[in-house]
C-alpha cells in the first residue's frame, strides 16, 4: 500500500503550473554550472560581438557600393578601384561574420556539454542518494522523461540564449543606434514602436500556447510511463492476457498527447501570421519614408538599400523569436523539472560530523526500544530490542507482515527509527557515514533483482574490480558455477532485464554469490533461500553456515528448518517479539514457534507423500 501513495503524483506530475519568478530561478540556478567554464563564455560573448559588428557592417558597405557606382564614366580609375575594393571589404564582412560565429560555437561547445553532463551526473548521484520511499513512490518512466527533458534543456537553453537571442538583442541595439544617429527620429521610432510590437505580441501569445505545451508533456510522461511499467512487467500482462488492456491504456494517453498537439500547431499558425503582419507592415512604412527621402533629396539610393538590408537583417532572426522563445521557455520548464528532483530533500542523510563505522572485526549489533512505522499512523515495530553478539547469528521468523523485513531495512539505514536506536559496537548508526555502514553489510534479499548484463557483471557487483578467479570461487559457493559453466557464454551469459532470463532459484544463487564474493562482517539473509529446491537449498545452507560462521548474521526466514542452527531465534507477530529462545528451548517452550513447526513439518510430510503417490 505504501507504493500506491499519493506523494508520487506530485513527485512526477509535469502538469503543475509555472511558479511566477520561477525561470529566473532556474537561470540563477544554471548560472554556477556555467562560470567553471568563465573564460569561454568571456571569448563566446566577444566573439558574439564580433560577429554581429561585422554583420552590421555588411549594410554599411553596400551603401557605399551602391553609392559609389554614381562615379562619373569618364573616371575610369575610380570605377575599378572603389567598387572593387568595397567588394573586398563585403567579402571579408560576409567571412568575419561566419567565422567569428563558428569560433563562438567552438569555444562555448565544452562549456554547454560540460555544464549538462555535470547537471545530469548531480541529478543521478542525488536520486541514488534519496530514500527508499522515494524510490518506492516515483514512476520510473515519467523521472527517466524529466532527467532526459532537463539534460537537453540545459543545450537547448544555452544555445538558443547565447546563439539567437542575445545577438538578436545586440545587432538590434547596433541598428538602432545607427538610425538614431544617420536618419531622422522617423525611422527609429517607427523600428522601436514595431519590435515592441513584435515581442509583446509574441511572447503574450507564447505564454498562452505554454499550456498546450504543457499538456503535451503530461500525456507524454504518462504515455511513456504506462509503457516502460508494462514493458517491465510483461510476464504478468502475458499471464493474465491483458496485452489489448494495456494497448488501450497506452492509447488514451497517446490520444491526449495527439489532441494536445493539434492545439500547439494551431495555435503556433496564429502566432507567425500575427508575425508576418507587424514585419511586414513595419518594412511597408520604413520603405515609404526612405523612398520619399530619396525622392526629396535627404537620402541616397545607398541609404534605401541600406535601410532595407538592416531591415531584412534585422527581421529575419526576430520571424524565428515565438519559437526561440517557446522553446527557451520549454527548456526553462524542463531544467526546473530537473533541479525539482535534485531539491527533493534526503529523508535519510549523514550527520554533518558523521564518522566512518569503526568494523575491523565480527561487531555486535543491537536493537534498543526501536519504534517504527512507514506512515505516521500505522506503527510496524513497537519497541523492539535484541541483541546480535560478535561473530552469531541470530534469526527472526514470524508471519507475513509481522516487521521481519523491516528489521533489515532499519539496520541497512533506508529509514531511521523514530523512537530508540539501533547500534553496532556501541556506534549509533544515525550517527556514522551511510556508505561505511552499507559497505560493513551483506544482504541476500528475498525478491533479488539483477542487472540487464552479464552473469559474470551481476556477481562481481559485490566487489567492483573482482577478477574472474574471484567470481568463479564466489559462484562455486553459492553452488552455481557448474550450471553457468554449461550454457554456451559461460560467464559471460546476458541474464536479461531484470534477470528474467533466469529461474527464481538461479537468480537467488547469483546473489548469494554476489554476497559472499563483497565478504563484509555483517551479514543479512532475508528469505536468501526461498527460490531454491529442497537439495539446493540444503547445499545452500552449509554455505550459508560457513559464510556466516566468523560473521555476525541476522536471518529472516518462514521455513524454520534453516534456522534451527541459530545462536537465538526471535518469534515476531505484529511488529513485537513473541518469543526467544535456541530451537530446543522455543520447541520446549510449546508456544507460537512449536506450533508453527509442527505445522511446517506437517506440510511437507503431505508434500513428499503427494510426491511419492504422484510417481507411482
Amino acid at each position: 500500500m505504501r507504493r500506491m501513495g499519493g506523494s508520487a503524483a506530485s513527485i512526477d506530475n509535469p502538469a503543475q503550473a509555472p511558479v511566477p519568478g520561477r525561470d529566473w530561478q532556474t537561470l540563477g540556478r544554471l548560472v554556477p554550472y556555467l562560470l567553471q567554464y568563465k573564460w569561454r563564455v568571456l571569448a563566446a560573448l566577444a566573439f558574439v560581438l564580433c560577429a554581429k559588428l561585422a554583420n552590421v557592417g555588411i549594410p554599411i558597405l553596400l551603401k557605399h557600393l551602391v553609392d559609389a557606382l554614381s562615379i562619373q564614366p569618364g573616371d575610369a580609375v575610380a570605377v575599378l578601384v572603389v567598387p572593387m575594393g568595397l567588394l573586398l571589404a563585403y567579402g571579408l564582412l560576409r567571412l568575419s561574420t561566419s567565422l567569428f560565429t563558428e569560433l563562438r560555437e567552438l569555444v562555448f561547445a565544452k562549456a554547454t556539454q560540460g555544464a549538462a553532463r555535470t547537471i545530469a551526473l548531480h541529478t543521478f548521484q542525488h536520486l541514488h542518494g534519496l530514500s527508499l520511499r522515494f524510490h518506492l513512490e516515483r514512476q520510473t518512466g515519467g523521472m527517466t522523461r524529466d532527467i532526459e527533458r532537463g539534460v537537453k534543456g540545459v543545450e537547448s537553453l544555452i544555445s538558443y540564449s547565447l546563439y539567437s537571442i542575445l545577438p538578436t538583442f545586440v545587432e538590434v541595439a547596433l541598428v538602432l543606434g545607427i538610425l538614431a544617429v544617420k536618419f531622422d527620429a522617423w525611422f527609429f521610432w517607427i523600428t522601436v514602436v514595431a519590435l515592441v510590437l513584435y515581442i509583446t505580441f509574441t511572447v503574450t501569445m507564447t505564454e498562452w500556447r505554454t499550456r498546450f505545451r504543457r499538456e503535451a508533456n503530461v500525456a507524454d510522461s504518462a504515455a511513456h510511463t504506462k509503457a516502460i511499467d508494462s514493458l517491465l512487467n510483461y510476464e504478468t500482462v502475458k499471464y493474465f492476457n491483458n496485452e489489448d488492456f494495456e494497448a488501450r491504456r497506452y492509447d488514451e494517453n497517446l490520444e491526449k498527447l495527439r489532441r494536445a498537439r493539434l492545439k500547439s500547431q494551431t495555435s503556433l499558425s496564429l502566432l507567425n501570421s500575427g508575425q508576418q503582419l507587424i514585419i511586414a507592415t513595419a518594412l511597408v512604412v520604413m520603405l515609404w519614408r526612405a523612398t520619399q527621402g530619396v525622392v526629396d533629396g535627404r537620402l541616397t539610393l545607398g541609404d534605401l538599400v541600406m535601410i532595407n538590408a538592416f531591415m531584412i537583417q534585422l527581421y529575419i532572426p526576430l520571424n524565428f523569436l515565438g519559437a526561440i522563445y517557446r522553446e527557451i521557455k520549454q527548456s526553462l520548464t524542463d531544467l526546473d523539472r530537473m533541479f525539482t528532483l535534485m531539491d527533493k530533500e534526503r529523508e535519510v542523510a549523514d550527520q554533518p560530523a558523521a564518522q566512518p563505522l569503526r568494523c575491523d572485526a565480527p561487531p555486535t549489533i543491537r536493537f534498543d526500544g526501536v519504534r517504527f512505522g512507514y506512515e505516521p499512523a500505522r506503527e510496524i515495530l513497537h519497541g523492539v530490542s535484541f541483541d546480535i553478539p560478535a561473530g552469531k547469528t541470530v534469526a527472526v521468523v514470524g508471519p507475513s507482515g509481522s516487521g521481519k523485513s523491516t528489521l533489515a531495512r532499519l539496520l541497512f539505514r533506508f529509514y531511521d527509527v523514530q523512537e530508540g536506536r539501533i547500534t553496532i559496537n556501541g556506534q549509533d548508526i544515525r550517527e556514522v557515514t551511510q556508505a561505511s555502514l552499507r559497505q560493513a553489510i551483506g544482504i541476500v534479499p528475498q525478491d533479488t533483482v539483477l542487472f540487464n548484463d552479464t552473469v559474470e557483471y551481476n556477481i562481481a557487483y559485490g566487489r567492483p574490480g573482482a577478477t574472474r578467479a574471484d567470481v568463479e570461487a564466489a559462484a562455486r559457493a553459492a553452488h552455481i558455477h557448474d550450471f553457468i559453466a554449461a550454457t554456451p557464454k559461460g560467464y559471460d551469459t546476458m541474464v536479461g532485464e531484470r534477470g528474467l532470463k533466469l529461474s527464481g532459484g538461479e537468480k537467488q544463487r547469483v546473489a548469494i554469490a554476489r554476497t559472499l564474493l563483497k565478504n563484509p562482517p555483517i551479514l543479512i539473509f532475508d528469505e536468501a533461500t526461498s527460490a531454491l529446491d529442497s537439495a539446493n537449498e540444503r547445499a545452500i545452507q552449509r554455505e550459508l553456515r560457513s559464510a556466516a560462521q566468523f560473521k555476525t548474521a541476522l536471518v529472516i526466514a518462514h521455513r524454520l528448518s534453516t534456522v534451527v542452527d541459530a545462536h537465538e531465534i526471535l518469534v515476531m507477530d505484529a511488529g513485537r517479539i513473541q518469543e526467544r529462545g535456541t530451537h530446543a528451548q522455543l520447541l520446549a517452550l510449546g508456544g507460537q514457534y512449536a506450533r508453527m513447526w509442527t505445522l511446517q513439518r506437517e506440510s511437507r510430510t503431505d508434500e513428499v507423500t503427494a510426491t511419492a503417490q504422484e510417481g507411482l
